[in-house]
């Protein structure tokens, strides 16, 4: 009851301030309109070369946002046009979002990274080995990804995160944890299984009340296929050189891992908060961007969910994709400087990646060090 109240009135928020925030359409800081003006043509020139149906992007720093603008349309049959506060599939951006629950818990001394899952997740069943928190965060826990028995070709609404479990939970592991690195979404879902037992709260009413409202990501939420939810994008694929609609799937077994929605906007927002320590502290960021190794030293160059790695010339840079059915979303940002990009398109082949993000970003590195 309580799950659904949460979701009622994230939906009532969501109206309300979007209502007020649809006369700021576009977003651009004055300080940096040549860079903003090669972003704009470079990005609107990628849609188009790349028949995307609509892109949105925002940067910013860790003072505020400099840029926001959408192009091309939310909904193809209606010419409905893109707002900045449009709503797309996150994909496996969404891992990002539930690091930061795993990042309050282990702050607030519920959550230890390093117990076994059962502590918080009594009924999954043990393994041949032990397997952590923080090796599900980063991909070491041996769990499988998706497999081509999976039953998820017929859309199917599982009733809880436990539920989800049953796709995979009598599995036997892949590997040793921690000795191999194998990217698993099915990871995560057993993680908001651990983040649930941490906080006794469902995982979606713990991600609404204690990361999304604190972050003030207004526009963030659940991709639940039967609610009314306020701009959200129609999702879209390409059959050949012909753009139709993305094929019908049901998120609900992997909230944590690939089931939200969301806008540049509020994921550059999110950003800004880590790096001003508005929610997390320093040693919870620790936690997040530090880099695991495998049990012979080697690193897999990701933390909680974040990708760290560094450019030739050795500056650091934390990233994440996310690729789902009717979606592409890219985040990227310069812990150093402070600066963040973040772009989502409604189409799972967009092409936004470490090069893009970096292209945008140094269009304003660049009017930061010659304009101001």
């Amino acid at each position: 009851m309580k799950q659904h109240l949460t979701i009622i009135l994230t939906l009532y928020i969501q109206l309300v301030f979007g209502q007020n925030k649809q006369a700021a359409e576009i977003i651009r800081d004055q300080s940096f309109s040549e860079a903003i003006k090669k972003a704009e043509k470079f990005i609107d020139s990628l849609r188009k070369k790349q028949d995307l149906p609509g892109i949105s992007v925002c940067v910013g720093n860790k003072e505020k946002i400099l840029w926001a603008e959408a192009f091309g349309y939310a909904d193809l049959e209606n010419k409905t046009p893109l707002s900045i506060y449009s709503k797309f599939r996150m994909g496996s951006v969404s891992k990002l979002l539930t690091s930061l629950a795993v990042g309050r818990l282990y702050q607030e001394g519920k959550l230890d990274p390093d117990a076994p899952v059962q502590q918080y997740v009594p009924a999954f069943p043990v393994k041949q080995y032990p397997i952590t928190s923080r090796q599900l965060a980063g991909h070491l826990s041996g769990i499988r990804h998706y497999r081509k028995d999976d039953p998820l070709t017929i859309p199917k609404d599982y009733k809880s995160v436990w539920e989800g479990l049953s796709i995979f939970k009598e599995d036997t592991l892949l590997f040793k944890p921690g000795t191999q690195y194998e990217y698993s979404t099915y990871g995560y879902s057993l993680l908001s299984a651990v983040i649930e037992g941490a906080a006794h709260l469902s995982f979606l009413s713990y991600m609404q009340d204690s990361i999304f409202l604190p972050f003030g990501m207004t526009n963030t939420t659940a991709d639940i296929n039967d609610s009314i939810i306020p701009n959200r994008v129609r999702f879209y694929d390409h059959e050949g050189k012909k753009l139709v609609n993305a094929a019908l799937v049901n998120n609900s077994y992997k909230w944590a891992g690939g089931g939200f929605l969301s806008t540049p906007y509020d994921l550059v927002y999110m950003i800004e908060g880590l790096l001003n320590h508005q929610v997390l502290q320093e040693k919870t960021l620790e936690l997040l961007f530090t880099p695991q190794h495998l049990e012979n030293g080697t690193s897999t160059n990701v933390g909680i969910a974040w990708r760290i790695n560094t450019t030739k010339s050795g500056l650091t840079f934390i990233h994440h994709g996310g690729a789902i059915q009717g979606g592409r979303t890219f985040v990227l940002f310069y812990p150093e400087s402070g600066y963040i990009f973040a772009i989502t398109a409604n189409i799972m082949d967009a092409p936004l990646n470490i090069n893009e993000a970096m292209a945008v970003l140094g269009f304003f590195l660049h009017s930061r060090n010659t304009e101001r």
